[in-house]
């Protein structure tokens, strides 16, 4: 594989990482090219790295097309990983296709309506629903003999193959699937007010104030709602104990709904556990305007107010050190077993200290990228393969979950 990473972002690094981290890695990762906006952090992703021969750090902007297209043709890409912020990845996608060439995504893009009608229907909420873009496309990808993988993070990503192995081995129908991202991460002595972006900051921005979408099949599909709706506590397994969850828009509602519902699936959620001060923080700046995407003036300067929001908020590379605790992602499927109703949790675990001894990086991120670097392994390896477009669910989760634990990417099933 002959791979050109775009966005060198904190994912991005820990992608690398942990695919370096791995035996005989150039046995199937040929070359890395490393593109991003800001070619100093690209250049010093590769100086973090342990080896640093068939590395090559280069400038692009993604917002255009054309000039990843020719760095495509000029390095012989065959796999382009999307690692960059969420509003370029249609740009990313449409420059793989192309350029001729796989791709990967840790998610996709979404444009709501700003007047959302809520209710049921996307549709009536969205002028682009999360993954449409890309699996209306699916043809074309196909018709070319190309590939592209969606959603190849932890969540999405990971938690979407753990849904197909329940789906496929745990049960004769699933029925429900509920997607879980919580844990206990804290940092000690950080003040009441204080604000943390455990991910890429515009991506919070994006889907946590987006309005929130839900997949019900006896309510005709997807129901929509205003942020921070769906409050529930759940108790996490490994200590971690109670979180209180809200749901957000996130592309698994989907992306479920489409590759599970042969199993008998009828309920989908993705609910995810914020910080109450980042919460305040979040509804504050939507209150001032501070998250529109659209260009204000400010004295004769066009500028996007997310922008400035991403650039002057804490940024999740720097951060880390001082938490302690860990992140727990998991899914938690409802359905029928030899004429039972039975109930279980699959989740992954990821102890921030033993992240930052292990891989440098703080959990959130290191959790992350691990699933988008074993993505990448299987379908370098040729073992993740298809003509058009996929996300996880599509492929067969076993040469995946072996490779977790191969990896000591440590996932557990318990019953409830």
């Amino acid at each position: 594989m002959r791979m050109m990473l775009v966005g060198s972002g904190a994912v991005g690094e820990s992608i690398l990482r942990i695919l370096q981290s791995r035996e005989n890695y150039r046995e199937w990762l040929e070359f890395v090219l490393v593109a991003d906006y800001n070619l100093g952090r690209a250049k010093e992703v590769i100086e973090n790295l342990k080896e640093r021969e068939n590395y090559k750090a280069v400038q692009v902007d993604a917002k255009n097309k054309n000039e990843m297209i020719e760095l495509i043709k000029e390095y012989n890409i065959d796999f382009v990983m999307d690692a960059a912020a969420p509003f370029v990845s249609n740009q990313i996608f449409d420059a793989a296709y192309e350029g001729g060439t796989n791709y990967g995504s840790m998610g996709t893009w979404s444009v709501p309506m700003d007047n959302p009608k809520f209710g049921i229907g996307i549709e009536n909420s969205y002028i682009e629903p999360m993954t449409k873009y890309n699996f209306d496309r699916h043809e074309n990808w196909e018709n070319k003999n190309q590939m592209a993988c969606i959603c190849m993070g932890i969540d999405p990503g990971v938690v979407n193959v753990f849904a197909k192995y329940a789906a496929e081995y745990e049960f004769d129908e699933l029925y429900e699937v509920h997607i879980k991202d919580g844990g206990n991460l804290e940092i000690p002595g950080a003040k009441e007010n204080d604000i943390t972006f455990g991910f890429n900051v515009w991506t919070i921005l994006d889907e946590v104030m987006n309005p929130n979408v839900e997949y019900d099949k006896d309510k005709d599909g997807f129901i929509v709602e205003d942020a921070f709706c769906g409050e529930e506590t759940f108790i996490m397994p490994e200590g971690v104990g109670e979180n209180t969850l809200i749901k957000v828009e996130h592309e698994e509602v989907v992306t479920m709904q489409r590759y599970l519902s042969k199993y008998g699936l009828k309920k989908a959620t993705f609910k995810i556990a914020l910080d109450p001060a980042l919460i305040n923080a979040l509804k504050v700046i939507d209150s001032l305007g501070l998250r529109s995407i659209h260009q204000v003036d400010v004295g004769g300067v066009k500028v996007v107010p997310r922008d400035v929001v991403a650039a002057c908020a804490p940024q999740p590379k720097d951060i880390g050190d001082e938490m302690t605790g860990m992140m727990l992602v998991g899914v938690h499927c409802i359905g029928i077993k030899d004429g039972k109703k039975k109930e279980i949790f699959i989740y992954q675990p990821f102890e921030n200290k033993q992240s930052i001894k292990d891989w440098g990086m703080q959990a959130v991120v290191a959790q992350t990228g691990f699933g988008a670097a074993l993505t990448i392994e299987l379908i370098a390896k040729g073992i993740w393969k298809g003509e058009g477009v996929f996300s996880p669910e599509y492929f067969n989760p076993i040469p995946y979950l072996d490779l977790m634990k191969e990896t000591g990417f440590r996932y557990e099933v318990i019953n409830m």
